[in-house]
């Protein structure tokens, strides 16, 4: 059974910049290459992986923007999902902690920083110039 000590760990070997935030069950991770944040918790047996894309009260053309998003999670990601939580647009995942490994959290990590990357100018064109 895996358990805080081997995200821990997890984030030392990846050797992205981490600070535990809120409760010791909670990390901010810093994705070098955009230097996006990402949320890393765990919640009871998940770890869950959070990153917030854009504030919803910034977005023209929603209905657009939300196709736009189903058509990137049928095929463009792996570990995570684009998806609306607290009037804003996330990615997040969620693994189970039970036999979690490096290379399946290293993969979320690499798989949100495609998105990141991949993602940020068909995105961005749905922002309000206002």
């Amino acid at each position: 059974m895996r358990t805080r000590e081997d995200i821990e760990s997890y984030l030392m070997r990846s050797g992205l910049g981490h600070d535990n935030i809120g409760d010791k069950d909670m990390w901010l991770v810093r994705e070098p290459a955009t230097t996006e944040k990402i949320i890393v918790r765990l919640a009871g047996p998940v770890v869950i992986f959070r990153a917030k894309v854009m504030e919803l009260g910034r977005v023209a053309r929603r209905e657009e923007l939300f196709e736009a998003l189903l058509r990137i999670n049928a095929s463009d990601m792996l570990q995570g999902s684009y998806g609306i939580a607290e009037d804003a647009v996330v990615l997040i995942a969620a693994l189970r902690l039970e036999n979690l490994d490096y290379n399946e959290f290293q993969g979320v990590i690499d798989d949100f920083s495609l998105a990141f990357t991949n993602h940020y100018e068909q995105l961005a064109a749905f922002r309000d110039a206002a």
